[in-house]
């Protein structure tokens, strides 16, 4: 079946495992799924388990916290009132109701010298807590947050809190212009490092040797419908950092981001899948992300026994 993939050209990498166990991993044209890949938006939820793991350390105070205290040198002028209705629960569920940095909108704000103030400067589309406005901008906002609350950067406490996991390891990470780690896009990784972050959340934020690392009640609410994309053309839900959808007939949770950079976790068959891809070309609009979705639904099936049983691993 993945020899088969190959077909699929912006495709780079894949890895199967089940359980913990690889069951099967290619690498096509050259890659290999030893080699760092930009991540793209799969980092997304790197960057909300470093919420979860801020608030259970004390240093967030929940979901429910309002975020303009904590950014409060960087409001606009003359702020909006909204401005200090919006949650960190608002910022993981994209439902913060400011303009959109993603898209047509992307170029200009990372031309900005000042990454969180254009963020919070942008016009509201909608109030908080109302519809999913996809937007890098709002998780930037959240690693800004973690580095003000911790007074250290984004990336040392990712290798120290999310590396108890074995195999997981960010090779690289983009900064901002005043040095933030960009939340949410620009984080290089292997494809095996990505498959070892999904393995977490499979095992409930627990790395493969039994330690706590995410908690549990973190994974589950991450995991929660909170809203629904426009964009994504799933019309399924999203959690905080993750899509949520059935996928050959499972409840699939996945990590996307640009050109194809995939991260699958199947609970009900202990499946989890990394695929990455061309980065360089988007995977939406051109159907090579719905044809991912397809050969994880292969993959799915490969592992139910007769008449939709399960199969043994």
């Amino acid at each position: 079946m993945l020899d088969d993939a190959a077909a699929l050209a912006p495709l780079r990498t894949v890895i199967v495992a089940r359980n913990g166990e690889v069951l099967a991993e290619r690498g096509y044209r050259g890659h290999s799924p030893a080699r760092p890949a930009n991540i793209k938006s799969a980092s997304k939820p790197v960057v909300t388990a470093l919420v979860g793991i801020a608030i259970e350390r004390g240093l967030l105070a929940g979901e429910a916290q309002k975020i303009a205290p904590l950014l409060e040198d960087a409001l606009p002028e003359d702020p909006d009132p909204r401005l200090h209705e919006i949650t960190l629960a608002h910022l993981l569920s994209m439902q913060a109701g400011l303009g959109r940095t993603s898209g047509p909108h992307y170029g200009r704000w990372v031309a900005s010298d000042d990454w969180v103030r254009a963020a919070l400067a942008r016009p509201f589309e909608d109030d908080p807590g109302g519809e999913m406005l996809y937007s890098t901008g709002s998780t930037h906002l959240l690693s800004a947050i973690l580095t003000r609350v911790s007074g250290r950067d984004a990336l040392d406490l990712a290798r120290e809190w999310l590396g108890a996991q074995p195999g997981f390891a960010i090779s690289a990470w983009d900064r901002d212009p005043r040095g933030i780690r960009f939340g949410g896009n620009q984080m290089a990784m292997t494809p095996r490092s990505l498959l070892a972050f999904g393995e977490l959340y499979r095992n409930g934020g627990r790395s493969s040797d039994g330690r706590r690392v995410v908690p549990r009640r973190w994974v589950e609410a991450s995991w929660r419908p909170r809203t629904r994309s426009r964009y994504s053309g799933d019309g399924y839900g999203y959690g905080y950092g993750w899509f949520i959808r059935r996928i050959g007939g499972e409840d699939v949770r996945y990590a996307w981001g640009y050109g194809g950079q995939m991260l699958y976790v199947v609970p009900s068959l202990g499946l989890t899948v990394a695929m990455t891809s061309d980065e360089r070309q988007p995977s939406g609009s051109g159907g090579h992300r719905d044809r991912l979705h397809g050969l994880l639904a292969e993959i799915i099936a490969s592992q139910r026994g007769p008449a939709g049983t399960t199969a043994a691993p």
